[in-house]
Parts: C-alpha cells; sequence; structure tokens
C-alpha cells in the first residue's frame, strides 16, 4: 500500500514519512496542493493523508479533485484546528476519516489499516469485476470453480452437434442459461431457441403449444395455431420440467425424437421439423420410471447427452463472482452507485448454503441493491436468515464403534462438503495439512498410502 503525505509543513512530512514507512507503507510526500496532483497521475497512491489547511489549495479541493482523478485513493484529512463542523465536511465530501493533529502513532495506525482494509476489499470487487468482463461466454454464465467449469466444457464439446440434451439439476441453478449457451455456440444459433414450462400448462393445452391445432379441434380453438416444433423449425426447442407431461403426451413426443414427425391436434397430416432438443428437469426421471410415471424409452432418447448443472453449495469459489455480477446489474438498473461488498458482506454470502441457488442469490443481492445507503453491501442489506447460517456448528454423527480410520474419512468427507470441495480449506477446517486430505480420498485408504 503506498500512503501519499501532503503537507505544506516540511517538519511534519519529515516526521511523519518515517513513521508511517515504519507501518509498513511505502510513502510518498508533497508540500503542497499541486504538487500533490502532480504526484497523483503519475503514480499509484491507495491512501491519501491530507493537512486540511493548506494555502493556495486546501484539503477539501485536493480530495474532490483527487476523487476525479483517482477515485479509489482513500482520502484521510488532518487538521491541527479542526472543529466537528470541518469533520463534517469532509466526511461529506467522500474523505474516509478525519484526525486532529498532533496525533499519537497507534491512533494513526489505525486509521491506516481501516483505509487500507477498505482499498484492499475495493480492489478485490473490482478484480472480481474485471474477471466477469473478460470472460468469453455469455456474462450470465458466470463461475470459475472446478464443478462449474467441467460443465462448461461438456457445453463446448456438445454444442455443435445435433445430439439431443438432458440438463438436470436443482431448481434455481441455471439450468435454462444453460441451455441458452449450448444453443448460442451451436450451428442453429442465428434460428430460434424457443422455449416451453412443462409444468405450467395442463395437458390438453400443452399438446397444442407444442404441436399446433386446427381450428374447431376442441373448444377455444378458434384459429389455426402454429406449434412451438414449427416455430423452433431449424432451431433448438427448449423444454423446461420435462418430467411434468403425461403419459400420453409423453408417446408423441417420443414419436418426434424418433422420426421428427408430428401431428397438429385436431389435423391427422403428418408434418416434419428440424429441431434440436434440450430437456431440462429437477426431477429424479429414473425415480419416475420405477414409479410408471415416466417412459422408460423416452427418458433414454431425452438421455443421450446429461449435464448436470451442481448446486451452489457445491460451488462456493462461484458465489462472489456471481454476487459481483448481480451487483452490477441492478446497481445499473436502479442508478445506484455500489462499489461492491463488505468483508463481512461476503463472509455471510459465502457461510450460506444457497438451497435456492443462483436464483435465490439473485434474488438477495437484488434486495441488496435497493436497501443499501453506502457505497457498500454490508450484512444489514440482506434477509436476516444469510448472516444467522455463519453462526451455526455443523455437527456430524458418528455411530459407536466405528473404525477410527473411517471416522476421519468421514470427517475429511464432511469438510469437503461443507467448503464446496475447497482441499486447502477443508484441511484449514480441520486443522490438518491438505496432503492428509488426499491420503483419506484415497482408495486405498491412509494406511496404504
Amino acid at each position: 500500500m503506498t500512503v501519499l503525505i501532503v503537507d505544506d509543513n516540511k517538519e511534519v512530512l519529515k516526521a511523519l514519512a518515517p513513521a508511517i514507512k515504519h507501518l509498513g507503507y511505502d510513502v510518498l510526500t508533497a508540500s503542497s496542493g499541486q504538487a500533490a496532483l502532480s504526484i497523483l497521475k503519475e503514480n499509484e497512491v491507495d491512501i491519501g493523508l491530507f493537512d486540511l489547511g493548506m494555502p493556495v489549495m486546501d484539503g477539501i479541493e485536493l480530495l474532490s479533485i483527487t476523487n476525479s482523478l483517482r477515485p479509489y485513493v482513500e482520502v484521510i484529512l488532518m487538521s491541527a484546528t479542526g472543529t466537528i463542523q470541518d469533520a463534517v465536511a469532509s466526511m461529506k465530501q467522500g474523505a474516509f476519516d478525519f484526525i486532529i493533529k498532533p496525533f499519537r502513532t497507534d491512533i494513526l495506525a489505525n486509521v491506516l489499516h481501516n483505509a487500507s482494509e477498505k482499498r484492499k476489499l475495493i480492489q478485490e470487487n473490482i478484480r472480481l469485476r474485471e474477471m466477469i468482463e473478460a470472460r468469453e461466454e455469455d456474462p450470465q454464465i458466470v463461475g470459475s470453480s472446478p464443478a462449474f467449469r467441467a460443465v462448461l466444457e461438456i457445453v463446448r464439446q456438445v454444442a455443435p452437434t445435433s445430439a439431443t440434451v438432458l440438463v438436470v439439476g436443482e431448481s434455481g441453478t441455471g439450468k435454462e442459461v444453460v441451455a441458452d449457451l449450448i444453443h448460442k455456440l451451436s450451428p442453429r444459433a442465428s434460428n430460434p431457441l424457443v422455449k416451453v414450462s412443462c409444468a405450467a400448462l395442463p395437458e390438453t393445452l400443452l399438446e397444442a403449444e407444442l404441436f399446433g391445432h386446427e381450428k374447431g379441434a376442441y373448444t377455444g380453438a378458434v384459429v389455426d395455431r402454429v406449434g412451438r416444433f414449427e416455430r423452433a423449425d431449424g432451431g433448438t426447442l427448449f423444454l423446461d420440467e420435462i418430467g411434468e407431461i403425461s403419459p400420453a403426451l409423453q408417446v408423441k413426443l417420443l414419436r418426434f425424437l424418433q422420426s421428427g414427425e408430428y401431428e397438429r391436434v385436431g389435423d391427422p397430416t403428418h408434418r416434419e421439423a428440424d429441431v434440436r432438443v434440450i430437456a431440462a428437469t429437477n426431477a429424479d426421471l429414473t425415480e419416475r420410471i420405477e414409479k410408471k410415471q415416466f417412459r422408460e424409452d423416452l427418458y433414454y432418447r431425452l438421455n443421450v447427452i446429461t449435464l448436470r448443472v451442481p448446486p451452489l453449495r457445491e460451488r462456493k469459489g462461484d458465489v462472489e463472482l456471481l454476487a459481483v455480477h448481480f451487483l452490477r446489474k441492478f446497481a445499473t438498473r436502479n442508478g445506484k452507485s455500489i462499489q461492491g461488498f463488505s468483508k463481512e458482506a461476503l463472509q455471510d454470502l459465502s457461510s450460506y448454503p444457497w438451497p435456492g441457488n443462483v436464483r435465490e442469490l439473485e434474488n438477495v443481492i437484488e434486495r441488496a441493491v435497493i436497501l443499501a445507503k453506502g457505497d457498500l453491501i454490508t450484512p444489514e442489506d440482506f434477509p436476516p436468515e444469510i448472516g444467522e447460517v455463519k453462526d451455526r456448528v455443523k455437527s456430524i454423527q458418528i455411530p459407536l464403534g466405528m473404525p477410527l480410520d473411517e471416522v476421519k474419512d468421514k470427517l475429511v468427507k464432511e469438510a469437503l462438503d461443507h467448503t464446496g470441495g475447497n482441499k486447502a480449506e477443508a484441511a484449514k477446517l480441520l486443522g490438518i495439512t491438505r496432503r492428509t486430505v488426499y491420503r483419506h480420498l484415497s482408495p486405498s485408504g491412509p494406511e496404504q498410502r
């Protein structure tokens, strides 16, 4: 961290510079506001320590220009004759803090520490934003965790093909976003991507919605209707919640997947469409097959390529990236200038298990942006349950009589689940080395390693 000290009293500069260097900071000095601006233009400065009562250009004026020139510099104003009114005025102008000269070294150290922590936080938020902007994929596809990168790798492999894809995962994980990316990266990208929520319509209406109907086919069918398969010709059809369709409709969908043919409701004429099908579900289709609720032959037709979108608790490393992405989205939408998250807010976001996954995170960040009063989102801007989780002690049950090696294996597995697969964090949580974590993951067991 680099501190720029600006004071027209050279004795003050002579005393402060070595004291601040001793605290571990790099130091630059200037004896006037004009000299300080020259330094700011040519050097990276993190913290400014400006005297309030300088001639020609006082500390407030220098602060105002610094905010325009280097908006991320944290400025601390100091004065030997400061009043409460001066302090209030400086804070309104965007100063980080205001201190009265002479001050003790420990007070200065504390103020500089707090300013440097905020500066580090701003830098981290900038880094996260740059990571998002640097991505080649759709901006909605945000994530760098191993679990998510594995999904993106399969997407890149399968997108150029014509294979049917089944996207599975919990509600809110982003299955529709994955379908969007597959279509965007496919040769069909210039043709329509048509979406249908199979759970949103009753059977009779869903059939007409998919395949179309002729006028008079049923009560209310007053005109001919083009179905979604016909509209998606040459493109992609996304069938969300495929597990909810009726057995009768499953037969007709199976026929289309086998032959590319379909019939409108009320018209026996065979029609054809060149459509790639991407289906998605949060249900266990194999369980539904066992219960005779889903056709096995349809399942195998849909399940040419299966993509499992991991829940957010398995990609903890992506929470911050997603949070910053949603912050930018909603800050722009609501016309708010918010620079990022406080350290405590990021800790709360990382600790929460996100049962509603990415959709829940998006809603929480939108709420926080609307409620935020300052330039950083804090824990107070989140719903109460977000902060409660970090105070809970995670416990596991060990059956009496379980061999010690199995107990250790179980502890390692639970720690990895808790950290979203991050082995370094799991090792830190258990107070062991990362090598020990790997030993307990080995099929041969720790005693064989």
